[in-house]
């Protein structure tokens, strides 16, 4: 086998009970379902990148809990290469943290995350537990890639507590799947209106692959998030390996979390990859665990420096590429004894 390097790849708490067993096993038939589906779709390479549609599904079912950060859901329009406003090109070449060349596309996000303690059938939830929350969003971003380098900014705005919806979100899937239903939401943290600008900067930093087909690359990645809702500095790297990879620089996730990209390149033919990444964050703000920022709420003593591990599988074909990443999350808070545990589901189509 003849390997050839190159600097990039080519670019254009408890046991469940049997309520969330039977939540689970909706979930995985409805997600088993959705890849059929995606599967379904015809795959001709040679059609123009208008743009990309990803769906994320984060969920804490797939390690067998549910607590903590128990629920993500995440939709996306990620724009053609180039295919963006006037000013959003203009700004991509002005902006100091992005390259003066590459291409340059912008995305646009909406976004719901749901944050519960480690018992919700509890009425009133002890006082040094995750407090209740939720968080509704939508973003804007930018990103510019130059083959060995992908730069992303992002603008989030929304909202915490009740007007975030996230009681009726979870008490409606409950009852749909015959799981427990939520109580103590009641105590939830107070509404607030959020803001969140992150940046990330991902350097395709070695990339091999063989005449075969087989390959790796590994990516580093630094950035960070500014606003009341999060505030950190973050750094990690990601490593994949795989056979026909498709370019891209790993799933889209729902931060906080390790970064990937929206888009990717369609191929005819099959292709996959495994990978594992870590991210190291040192929080300065979390609204989640810290409370509200100008009135009393519940609030818990936050970690600072927090880590995630995450490994995966990727496939792609055509015009769709499927991800299931599960993650390893260090504890968030004091009082947190084990780590955090979830799943994410990601589909992602291009049109």
């Amino acid at each position: 086998m003849k390997w050839q390097f190159r600097p990039t790849l080519e670019t254009s708490r408890a046991t469940p009970p049997n309520g969330k067993r039977r939540c689970q096993g909706a979930l995985l038939v409805a997600a088993t379902a959705g890849l059929i589906l995606a599967w379904a779709g015809p795959a001709h390479s040679a059609e123009p990148d208008h743009g990309t549609f990803s769906f994320v599904l984060e969920n804490d079912l797939f390690a067998g809990f549910d607590r903590d950060y128990t629920n993500g859901i995440r939709l996306s329009w990620t724009s053609g290469v180039d295919e963006v406003p006037v000013w959003a090109l203009r700004a991509a070449r002005v902006l100091p943290m992005f390259p003066d060349a590459g291409t340059v596309r912008a995305s646009y996000v909406v976004g719901q995350s749901i944050y519960t303690p480690s018992d919700i059938t509890r009425e009133n939830p002890p006082g040094d537990d995750r407090p209740y929350a939720g968080w509704l969003y939508g973003a804007i971003g930018l990103m510019a890639e130059t083959g060995t380098r992908l730069d992303q900014l992002q603008v989030q705005l929304g909202v915490v507590g009740p007007y975030a919806f996230a009681e009726e979100t979870q008490t409606l899937v409950h009852e749909i799947v015959g799981s427990d239903k939520p109580q103590g939401w009641d105590h939830q943290i107070h509404n607030e209106p959020g803001i969140v600008i992150t940046y990330e900067r991902s350097w395709r930093a070695l990339a091999a692959a063989s005449e075969g087909g087989l390959g790796f690359d590994a990516t580093p990645h630094i950035g960070g998030a500014l606003g009341n809702v999060l505030t950190y500095g973050n750094l990690g790297a990601t490593l994949r390996v795989g056979y026909n990879m498709p370019n891209d620089y790993g799933p889209p996730r729902i931060e906080p979390s390790l970064p990937g990209s929206g888009y990717f390149e369609r191929q005819d033919e099959f292709g996959w990859y495994l990978f594992a990444g870590f991210d190291g964050r040192a929080v300065a703000r979390n609204i989640f665990l810290d409370g509200n920022s100008f009135e009393d709420s519940r609030s818990v003593d936050k970690n600072i420096f927090v880590g995630d591990l995450q490994v995966g599988i990727a496939f792609a074909l055509g015009s769709t590429r499927i991800a299931y990443t599960h993650v390893f999350r260090t504890p968030e808070f004091d009082g947190q004894n084990n780590a955090d545990k979830f799943g994410a589901l990601g589909v992602s189509v291009q049109f």
